[in-house]
């Protein structure tokens, strides 16, 4: 548990670090092949060997595994593309020389077939116009932040993201999806958009990284530590405040991040003996209108609130707040508020909301960086990261929303009061 005092976002450094540390330790580079003595003259002999041996030649698979590179990159340096940087250079010249390798052209023709392109696909929630807080759907925060972390990633290595949006409510988005696949060199997904037999053959065609889905043997999955930070909210809420009503406001059907919270969030009330409310009629949908709709409709059906709401977001909790406000109801005073995820915006609302930090670029350059590892690599080689599934930690900070005290401000002095 923290008190807010970290600056929004996180730099492009912070973003790349952290993708690095998600993925496996690249492979030992080999010891230097000892100097060998002047060869003999070939004889028969040594030419039959030669000539069974063949098979066994070091390939671009070696190289990059040698090297601690993608096959993208040692790609690159083979053909001279798009200058790549000096020690990256210096490895793979270091690993082709230690491995004897010589260019079959195979390198050349990876290269070729290279979109340097990823598919991003994005789920857009629905749109009303009238909506107090339809412009919300222009501006995903959570969603964008993610893809600025890929971007900066994407950047480092030459590629470039091609982002594509499926509605909530879109009947068949895996068309689509496909059609981004043949443009693009591997696909990150954010939430579950695919049924499991389409993202199965999706995944035989081209690598693939799920956000907040659920992992398979074909795919890898990144998300935040979804169980961990419910729990350490949980526990706050019942333990530190002695809430003993507490209600949850999910996110998308279905979807795993909001289930996982959810559940963990039941564990700990049915621990503590404390009555939870949630399921019909409480569902957010991720978004602040329709949280503020289902709030609405709570009260106005009479229905008894409790002393706390968690929601599965932060942008649900904006929802909330003002719903309740607008029913003559204080936040902490009636009725607690908590978020998910600490969108920038959570430290600037009156009162402050109480969430739990997600390391949000983090995700999107970890994702990246996944995925970038991948593409190239025949599954199941050494060093094949598909079957993983990354949690990245989750943080509870507390604000004023949940009950907590304001932090003390220093006295300002008297010429800065005036």
């Amino acid at each position: 548990m923290s008190e807010d005092r970290s600056a929004p976002g996180a730099d492009s450094s912070a973003a790349l670090d952290a993708a690095a540390r998600a993925l496996p330790a690249p492979a030992p580079q080999a010891d230097p092949a000892p100097q060998a003595d002047p060869a003999p003259q070939a004889d028969p002999e040594n030419a039959t060997n030669n000539a069974n041996n063949a098979s066994q030649l070091p390939t671009i698979y070696d190289v990059a595994r040698v090297a601690g590179l993608s096959i993208a990159s040692v790609s690159r340096v083979l053909n001279g593309r798009h200058n790549p940087r000096q020690e990256t250079r210096d490895r793979v010249h270091q690993a082709v020389q230690e491995l004897g390798f010589v260019p079959d052209g195979a390198a050349r023709a990876l290269s070729a077939r290279m979109k340097e392109v990823v598919g991003v696909v994005v789920r857009r929630p629905r749109w009303r116009e009238d909506d107090l807080f339809a412009d919300e759907d222009e501006n995903l925060q959570f969603p964008d932040m993610i893809n600025r972390g890929m971007e900066v990633v994407a950047q480092a290595h030459g590629f470039d993201l091609l982002i594509r949006s499926v509605g909530l409510d879109e009947s068949d988005p895996a068309n689509r999806i496909f059609a981004l696949a043949r443009k693009s060199d591997g696909i990150i997904l954010h939430d579950r958009v695919l049924s499991p037999a389409e993202l199965a053959r999706l995944a035989r065609q081209i690598p693939v990284v799920t956000l907040a889905g659920v992992p398979t043997p074909e795919t890898v999955n990144v998300h935040g530590d979804n169980e961990s930070g419910m729990r350490a909210l949980a526990r706050h809420l019942i333990y530190d405040h002695g809430y003993r009503t507490i209600g949850f406001l999910a996110g998308h059907e279905g979807s795993p991040d909001s289930l996982t919270r959810g559940a963990a969030l039941a564990a700990e009330a049915k621990e503590a003996g404390v009555t939870l409310l949630q399921g019909d009629g409480w569902c957010g949908s991720y978004q602040a209108a329709a949280s503020a709709r289902a709030i609405d409709q709570l009260i106005t059906n009479g229905k008894p609130l409790p002393r706390a709401i968690v929601c599965a977001n932060d942008q649900s909790a904006i929802g909330t707040m003002w719903a309740l406000a607008q029913h003559g109801l204080s936040v902490p005073g009636d009725v607690a508020v908590t978020g998910f995820d600490d969108i920038p915006v959570a430290r600037h609302l009156h009162p402050t909301l109480t969430s739990v930090r997600q390391r949000i670029q983090d995700l999107g350059a970890t994702a990246f960086e996944t995925l970038y590892s991948m593409i190239g690599r025949e599954p199941g080689a050494e060093g094949d990261a598909r079957g993983r599934d990354i949690s990245l930690p989750t943080e509870l900070i507390c604000r004023e929303s949940c009950g907590c005290n304001p932090p003390s401000q220093p006295p300002r002095r008297a010429e800065e009061a005036r």
